[in-house]
C-alpha cells in the first residue's frame, strides 16, 4: 500500500460555483491550482473516479513510464527533486501528482466519484448547467480536463469474444492474471507495447506481438539518479533549471526537426544504427524497420524493446490481427498463434473528447456535432466558437511528438487564469470566441502543419482525424506556443455583459475583449 496520502474528496464548497473543472488528471489539478493562486476561490473539481492522477491512475501495466524525461514531466511551480530515475515510472508519477495535489489543499475543491453525465450552456442565466450521477451543478466557466489520453482505443475483430482466456486493455491492465508460464498474445506495437514487452517477457513461457506498422525507436538514457544529484536538485535551484533546461533545449532540438523534415536524417541514421546493433537478424531487423520518416508517428524511445524481441521465447508478427479462432489469434497475413492470454495495446480513441457528444452549446449543438465534419478543432486549442465560458485543456493542435504535455499544458493555465480575469474584471457574463477567429487560426495551423513530418512524413496516425485533418500537432515551437498563450488575445472574443449593465472602462483597446457587431447584449 502506498504512503503517499489522497488528498481528500469531500469538497466544502456548493453546487453553484464561478469555475467548475472536470477531471482531476494533470490537467486538472493544475488548473485547481494555478486558478486558487489567482485568487479563485469560488471553484469545483469534479472527478469520476474513486481518486485523482487520470492516465497516471487508469495505466498500471508492467514496465509503464514517462516517455518524456523526468525534470520535464512536473509543473514548474512544484518541482520534484526526488525522482529516482531519468525517466520516471508510473508509481512516482502518480505519487508525485497526490502529493503536490494535497501540498497546494486542492482536496478543499475536490469531488470525486462524480461523473458528469450532461452540460449545456444556459443562454439565459449565462451559466453551465452540469448533470452528474451527484445531481445538478452549475457555473459560469466550464473547464475540461479530461485529457486526450483517455478512452481506449478496442480491438474489434470476429471471434475476440469467444477467446477462453483473459483479455484486457493496457490501461486497464487485470493485475490478478498471472502471466508466469503462460502464452501471451500482444496486439499493437505503439509507446504503451515498447514498454510491456521487456517487462513481461521474462516471466511468460512465450509472447507474440502483432505489430501492424514498425516504429522508430531512439536509444532511452533511463538510468538511476544518484544521492549527490539528490541533493543538489532539493538544495540548489539552479542545478535543476539548468538540468531542466538543458532536457527542454533537446527536446526542442526534435522538434525544429520534425517542423524542418529534411533536417530528419541524422535522427533517424541514428535510430537505424540503434536497431542493427540492438538485432542482428536481418529477417527481423527488416521488419522492424519503418518505411516512414521518423517523426511521422510518435517518437518512441526504449534501449530493452529490442533485446526483448531477440529472445528465443519472443516472436514478432509483423501484421496486424484479423480475427480470433479460439485460442488461436489470426494475423491479416494468414499466420496464427495459439495464446493463453491476449493483451490489447491499441492505444486511445485520442480525438475523441471524452463528453463532446454530452456537452451542449449555445445554439443546442453538442461538441460532437460541432466538430464531426473536419474534427477536432478550437482557437488556441482552448476556446470552442459557439461554447461561451468553456475551456479545453490539452486541446486540438497544441501537442508534438517531442513536447512535455506539461510545458503546453502551464501555458494553457496562464491563458485560461487571464480569461477568467478579463471576464470578471470586465463585468461580463460570458465570453466566446469569433468563428472568423478560430477560422483563421485553425487555417494558419494546416498550412503550417503541411509541410512538416507529421502531416509529410508517408504514414498514418492518431494525429489524424478521420477527414484527414491533422487535429493533434503544434506546428511552431513550444516556445512560440507560451508565448501566444501569454496574453489573452481579447480581440478574438465576443464579449456580453448584462443589459442593464455598464461595461468597466476599457484601459487600452487590445486590452479588452470587443462587443459583436450587434453590440453587447444580455
Amino acid at each position: 500500500m502506498s504512503l503517499v496520502p489522497e488528498p481528500p474528496c469531500d469538497a466544502r464548497a456548493g453546487r453553484d460555483v464561478q469555475v467548475l473543472v472536470v477531471g482531476a488528471g494533470f490537467s486538472g489539478i493544475g488548473a485547481a491550482i494555478r486558478l486558487r493562486q489567482e485568487g479563485v476561490r469560488d471553484l469545483l473539481v469534479l472527478e469520476k473516479a474513486p481518486h485523482i492522477g487520470g492516465t497516471w491512475r487508469e495505466n498500471t501495466y508492467p514496465g509503464c513510464a514517462c516517455d518524456v524525461p523526468s525534470s520535464l514531466y512536473s509543473y514548474s511551480f512544484a518541482p520534484n527533486p526526488e525522482w529516482s530515475r531519468t525517466f520516471a515510472g508510473q508509481k512516482e508519477i502518480h505519487d508525485y501528482l497526490r502529493v503536490t495535489a494535497d501540498r497546494y489543499g486542492v482536496g478543499e475543491v475536490l469531488r470525486c466519484g462524480v461523473q458528469v453525465l450532461r452540460a449545456r450552456w444556459d443562454p439565459s442565466g449565462a451559466r453551465w448547467r452540469l448533470e452528474t450521477t451527484d445531481g445538478a451543478y452549475s457555473a459560469k466557466a466550464l473547464v475540461l480536463a479530461t485529457g486526450p489520453w483517455h478512452e481506449p482505443r478496442r480491438l474489434d475483430v470476429p471471434g475476440l469474444g469467444e477467446f477462453p482466456g483473459p483479455v484486457f486493455h493496457t490501461a486497464e491492465w487485470d493485475h490478478s492474471v498471472d502471466l508466469t508460464g503462460r502464452r501471451v498474445a500482444v496486439v499493437g506495437s505503439g509507446a504503451s507495447a515498447v514498454q510491456i514487452i521487456p517487462a513481461i517477457q521474462a516471466q511468460a513461457a512465450a509472447v507474440h506481438l502483432f505489430q501492424r506498422t514498425a516504429q522508430w525507436l531512439l536509444p532511452r538514457p533511463d538510468l538511476p539518479v544518484p544521492p549527490a544529484l539528490h541533493w543538489c536538485l532539493a538544495h540548489l535551484p539552479g542545478v535543476q533549471r539548468t538540468i531542466r533546461a538543458c532536457q527542454y533545449g533537446l527536446q526542442e532540438g526534435f522538434g525544429y526537426a520534425f517542423r524542418h523534415p529534411r533536417l530528419v536524417g541524422p535522427v533517424q541514421a541514428a535510430a537505424r544504427a540503434h536497431l542493427r546493433l540492438a538485432v542482428r537478424d536481418r529477417a527481423l531487423r527488416r521488419a522492424l524497420t519503418p518505411d516512414y520518416r521518423l517523426g511521422c508517428k510518435r517518437l518512441l524511445t526504449s534501449s530493452t524493446f529490442y533485446p526483448a524481441l531477440t529472445q528465443p521465447h519472443v516472436h514478432l508478427h509483423p501484421t496486424a490481427v484479423s480475427a480470433v479462432r479460439g485460442r488461436s489469434v489470426i494475423g491479416a497475413d494468414g499466420t496464427g498463434t495459439e495464446a493463453d492470454v491476449l493483451i490489447t495495446a491499441t492505444g486511445f480513441r485520442i480525438g475523441e473528447l471524452p463528453l463532446a457528444r454530452n456537452v451542449h452549446g449555445a445554439n443546442g449543438g453538442t461538441l460532437h456535432e460541432t466538430w464531426d465534419e473536419d474534427g477536432p478543432q478550437a482557437y488556441l486549442g482552448t476556446s470552442i466558437s459557439g461554447f461561451p465560458n468553456l475551456f479545453l485543456l490539452l486541446g486540438p493542435n497544441l501537442l508534438a511528438g517531442s513536447t512535455s504535455a506539461i510545458s503546453v499544458l502551464e501555458a494553457q493555465l496562464a491563458y485560461l487564469c487571464s480569461a477568467l480575469k478579463h471576464l470578471r474584471l470586465g463585468g461580463y457574463t460570458s465570453m466566446d470566441v469569433r468563428p472568423a477567429a478560430q477560422a483563421a487560426y485553425n487555417t494558419s495551423v494546416q498550412e503550417a502543419l503541411r509541410t512538416t513530418v507529421y502531416n509529410a512524413g508517408g504514414c498514418s496516425s492518431y494525429y489524424f482525424s478521420p477527414s484527414g485533418r491533422n487535429t493533434f500537432c503544434w506546428p511552431w515551437s513550444t516556445g512560440r506556443l507560451v508565448r501566444r498563450l501569454s496574453r489573452f488575445d481579447a480581440a478574438a472574443y465576443t464579449c456580453h455583459a448584462p443589459a442593464t449593465a455598464v461595461p468597466a472602462p476599457r484601459a487600452a483597446a487590445d486590452d479588452s475583449c470587443p462587443a459583436g457587431e450587434e453590440g453587447i447584449t444580455a
